[in-house]
């Protein structure tokens, strides 16, 4: 990962932000494989840094992510290569959901097929109003199955496969009302929205942030008795915090709690 100007992703770090921002204009920022290496190494930095509080992932240029490089893709077919880069990738989104700080997506122009995917691994989102989503494998002969993996778990199940197979795209106020982002905002207000939600996610605690965080992502693939038990026993860890019990403190105390950093 590297902050000069023609590196492939640029890192920005104020507050405990970290601002990674795809910087491949040129090819709207598909997600060839020195981009999800750069997107890879970020992540794993953002991992050991326990300063880091909220990841914004943002593109330059005039799209979010098309998905992977094609022409990579093409010029190189055989089964080998193809597991090997959907494992690179896969691994790249998983990093995300095990992140122990949430991960935001800063979108406008397009997010389609992988880069759709990105949007719906980010913890949250946030959309200019002309972004558009579409997962548009199908209509080159390519069912979107690993995007499809996030967007199911972000978008009702009859909604996500006409999506996949019609590779149709979709508005940002679409993708808001299927639960694919959070916020949509005219494109001149994009992070002014962004910081009042990292605003809020600094306001709390990081220990609880990440705990919840953790929780949120194990329970979903439970069923719903183990997902009690686990929830339970995160709640009884959570509260034995001091981040908590200041807390509890400050509320009964009618006061605001004094947080340590």
């Amino acid at each position: 990962m590297s902050d000069s100007n023609d590196a492939v992703l640029l890192a920005r770090d104020a507050r405990g932000v970290v601002t990674l921002t795809m910087n491949r204009p040129a090819n709207f920022n598909a997600l060839s494989e020195e981009m999800l290496a750069a997107l890879q190494d970020a992540l794993d930095r953002v991992a050991a840094d326990e300063s880091a509080r909220v990841v914004v992932l943002a593109a330059h240029g005039k799209a979010f992510s098309p998905g992977h490089n094609l022409k990579e893709m093409v010029e190189q077919p055989t089964a080998a290569y193809y597991r090997k880069l959907f494992a690179q990738c896969s691994r790249m989104m998983l990093s995300i959901v095990r992140l122990p700080v949430p991960v935001i997506a800063r979108v406008h122009g397009i997010a389609t097929a992988a880069g759709c995917q990105l949007v719906a691994q980010c913890d949250l989102a946030v959309a200019a109003e002309e972004a558009r989503f579409a997962v548009s494998g199908i209509a080159y002969g390519l069912f979107c199955s690993t995007p499809s993996v996030p967007l199911l778990r972000n978008v009702p199940a009859k909604a996500a496969m006409e999506m996949l197979l019609t590779g149709e795209f979709i508005s940002a106020r679409e993708a808001r009302e299927r639960g694919l982002v959070n916020r949509v905002v005219p494109a001149d207000a994009l992070d002014a929205e962004i910081g009042t939600l990292v605003d809020s996610i600094l306001d709390k605690p990081r220990v609880a942030v990440a705990m919840g965080k953790e929780l949120f992502y194990r329970q979903r693939e439970m069923g719903l008795e183990a997902a009690y038990q686990l929830a339970g026993e995160t709640m009884a860890q959570n509260m034995m915090d001091p981040c908590a019990q200041e807390g509890f403190r400050a509320f009964t105390e009618k006061r605001k709690p004094a947080w340590k950093p």
